[in-house]
């Protein structure tokens, strides 16, 4: 019988407390927390190889828990199965849910002593300052640390980032035929009224950094012209791409996707030169309370390997020592990627707020449906 932790029970663990105290027990953090955070290193990069920190995984109990941040709960099943491939006797759990729930989750069994994950990897950029503030991070430096890129990691070891994702727009190249947009400009042309899927960027930070650039770049009248086209705007960055490829809309706005993808490939995912998108490194860390501290390491080190840089869905790399396949550049060479941006902007939550409303305004409120229990509480919590 499998050992894995049911779905359910991973994450109504710690959730007897309302989630009002548990996010202030979590950002209250003692003068004594921040003394800790505040001193000592991670020392030098871990020197052990994948097989001996995985036969030390294995002595510490086999088990690891990670938290990872996505839209649906499948969306990391590429990485547990190659994980579990490559180190089949580790117990892994990997749970995916939105990382604006996971956070509030977290912070939730902090405040209850509760705390289930061993890693997290989240799109929620602002809580890895906030949690190292705290003291809540391991200082860590897995081997390949040095290689990478310096805005994509923290200097003391607390947090490092795994992957880059990219957000822009895409089209489908049977649906727009010779008539391909170039540039977010296009998308307000009234022939593709009706035709336009779009993530909803007052739900997911990121989309809603990309659309902050476009408001940005060409004005309120572009984002009200695009308000009138009909967009049928769906929660998850995952929605627009899959509209586009099942042939249901012409155009996604607010996705992640590869310029590498090949030709036969029902999406086209567009970066438009001269013209804004939006990337970022997903940011993992090991809790300093984690129960399977060995195993969470042997997960940092296999994500930073060579082999898995390489193997990235998208062409980019976290590292400087990875060369991006024939035609990609190193994600942070990309003026118009906004690399730098979106840390800046996920760290000043009361501009996230205005920008939110200000979008939900023109767009419409978010039509989602958070069932009871969806932040791991109880009903009522």
């Amino acid at each position: 019988m499998s050992s894995f932790l049911s779905r359910r029970r991973v994450l109504a663990t710690g959730a007897g407390a309302a989630l009002g105290m548990g996010a202030l027990g979590a950002q209250a953090a003692s003068a004594s927390d921040v003394s800790v955070a505040s001193r000592g290193s991670a020392g030098p990069e871990e020197t052990r190889t994948l097989d001996e920190l995985y036969r030390a995984a294995l002595a510490e109990g086999g088990k690891l828990v990670i938290y990872a941040g996505g839209d649906t709960p499948t969306q990391q099943d590429g990485t547990k199965a190659a994980f579990k491939a490559r180190f089949p006797d580790i117990d892994l759990t990997l749970i995916v849910d939105y990382s604006k729930y996971h956070d509030v989750r977290v912070d939730n069994q902090f405040a209850t002593g509760t705390l289930v994950p061993d890693v997290v990897q989240l799109q929620t950029l602002q809580d890895f300052t906030r949690w190292k503030e705290q003291g809540r991070l391991l200082r860590y430096r897995p081997a390949g640390f040095s290689e990478v890129y310096d805005a994509f990691k923290d200097p003391q070891g607390a947090w490092v980032a795994i992957g880059a994702i990219a957000f822009s727009f895409m089209y489908g190249p049977a649906a727009v035929g010779s008539d391909a947009p170039r540039t977010p400009l296009d998308l307000v042309d009234p022939k593709w009224k009706g035709r336009i899927a779009s993530s909803y960027p007052h739900d997911d930070d990121a989309v809603l950094y990309l659309y902050s650039l476009y408001a940005q770049k060409y004005g309120w009248d572009w984002v009200a012209k695009l308000a009138a086209q009909d967009v049928r705007f769906a929660r998850g960055s995952n929605s627009p791409g899959e509209a586009v490829a099942a042939g249901q809309k012409a155009i996604g706005v607010g996705g992640s996707g590869s310029l590498t993808a090949p030709a036969s490939s029902p999406t086209r995912f567009v970066v438009p030169e001269g013209h804004p998108f939006m990337a970022w490194g997903q940011r993992a860390a090991i809790l300093k309370q984690a129960k399977n501290p060995t195993a969470a390491k042997l997960y940092l080190n296999w994500q930073l390997s060579t082999g898995q840089q390489q193997a990235s869905y998208n062409g980019w790399s976290v590292r400087t020592d990875v060369t991006p396949p024939a035609g990609l550049k190193p994600i942070w060479e990309y003026p118009n990627g906004n690399v730098d941006g979106f840390p800046r902007f996920m760290a000043d939550r009361a501009a996230v707020e205005r920008w939110k409303q200000t979008f939900a305004l023109y767009f419409g409120e978010v039509k989602g449906d958070p069932t009871p229990g969806r932040l791991g509480l109880h009903p009522g919590a």
